[in-house]
């Protein structure tokens, strides 16, 4: 397997960080990617006001949503006492990994001072170097002295990768210019900067609007979850096109219907006792069912929605008896969205669009016959949905 090491302050990571790291991937064939924020950097010191380790991981995590290769964001430095020498961190990994090439990646002035590391000898023993290079670079006759140079001193094995998507700009300048550099941030990075108000950003998170409120409820999910989040907003758009909901409600309510899925149980009971939440016995055990509770109350408390908008956010897991308009919307936007990938989808999606009704009943009853195959109890708010919608088709 082909690894990627890549390290640095990341405060914040940025767009420039995310092409190279990208261009190494595709040019090397790259396995896997490992992202590895810092906690003291040997070369600098890290900047009065900045971001903390655990918020420069958490932005790190938030940007591989960006790239197309399989990643990991590392703890190991920041876990380490003292500077982060990249010596340590390759022993660390080599252990690790003891059969796979490594390949420790770079920009230029890394590059052109490698000899001048901690331990230059040892790091080109345990990886091998790809430094990035811009297509017609000037530098590059620097380039292949150096290269020369570290093969011949060291025995070094490296590659120039070109990054012809290059963006030209520092962790350093992109702080100063928050919060107009917004188009050098990956979406959810951005938008957990404005949340947490890192770099002197001051935020308003009450009454956004759906645009502004993309990025910072993307900045609460894991990765793999925005796509989804993503693909409800656009679900809930049709659906209250189509049957004539508030459409920035459905919007605002798509956006944070999964702002606490990521959280575990103890998180999760830990915002249920701040927001005064009362449990029945099945919640208290069911870890699925409590983000939508806790995300209601967060969405509340956070970003001020409407009432109807809570509401929706509240029973998009287990539904209810006499749903409202907009909370069968982000219902079934949650269960239809096109990233939805089951067998019966399809059939559920023409009905929803048919008939909306019939559309949630089938939802509601497939969900229970799931759940009972599955040996697992349904929610009682599930069971009285269903049956409600029984008895108006009987009537």
């Amino acid at each position: 397997m082909k690894i990627g090491i890549y390290g640095g302050t990341f405060d914040p990571i940025h767009r420039g960080h995310i092409t190279a790291a990208q261009a190494a991937a595709q040019q090397l064939g790259l396995d896997l990617l490992l992202l590895i924020p810092a906690s003291i950097p040997p070369h600098k010191a890290l900047p009065e006001g900045g971001a903390d380790a655990a918020q420069r991981l958490e932005m790190a995590t938030l940007a591989t949503a960006e790239l197309s290769c399989p990643a990991q964001v590392l703890d190991v430095e920041v876990k380490r006492r003292g500077k982060s020498y990249t010596a340590d961190t390759l022993r660390t990994l080599r252990r690790q990994y003891p059969e796979d090439e490594l390949w420790l990646l770079m920009g230029t002035d890394m590059f052109l001072s490698l000899q001048d590391w901690r331990e230059p000898q040892e790091i080109l023993r345990l990886a091998r170097v790809a430094a990035f290079s811009r297509t017609g670079d000037p530098e590059q006759q620097r380039f292949a002295r150096q290269r020369a140079y570290l093969e011949e001193t060291f025995g070094a094995q490296v590659t120039v990768v070109e990054n012809p998507h290059v963006v030209d700009i520092s962790s350093t300048r992109l702080r100063q210019l928050l919060p107009e550099g917004r188009e050098y941030l990956p979406e959810a990075v951005y938008g957990y900067i404005l949340r947490q108000r890192l770099y002197g950003t001051h935020a308003e998170l009450k009454h956004l609007t759906p645009e502004e409120l993309r990025p910072i409820a993307l900045s609460f999910l894991k990765p793999k979850r925005m796509p989804h989040v993503l693909g409800t907003e656009q679900e809930a758009i049709r659906l209250a096109r189509r049957y004539g909901a508030d459409e920035t409600d459905a919007r605002i309510a798509a956006l944070l219907h999964d702002c606490t899925k990521k959280l575990d149980m103890e998180q999760q009971l830990a915002l249920c006792h701040r927001y005064d939440i009362r449990l029945d016995e099945l919640e208290q055990h069911a870890l699925k069912l409590l983000h939508a509770k806790t995300g209601a109350a967060v969405a509340r408390d956070i970003f001020g929605v409407k009432d109807a908008v809570y509401e929706a956010i509240r029973w998009h897991t287990t539904g209810k008896p006499d749903m409202t308009l907009l909370e069968k919307v982000i219902y079934l936007a949650d269960y239809i969205e096109p990233n939805r990938d089951f067998p019966g989808v399809d059939e559920l999606r023409r009905a929803v669009y048919d008939d909306l009704d019939k559309g949630l009943l089938m939802g509601l009853s497939d969900t229970i016959d799931e759940m009972e195959r599955m040996g697992n109890p349904v929610h009682h708010d599930t069971l009285e949905a269903r049956d409600f919608l029984l008895r108006g088709e009987a009537k």
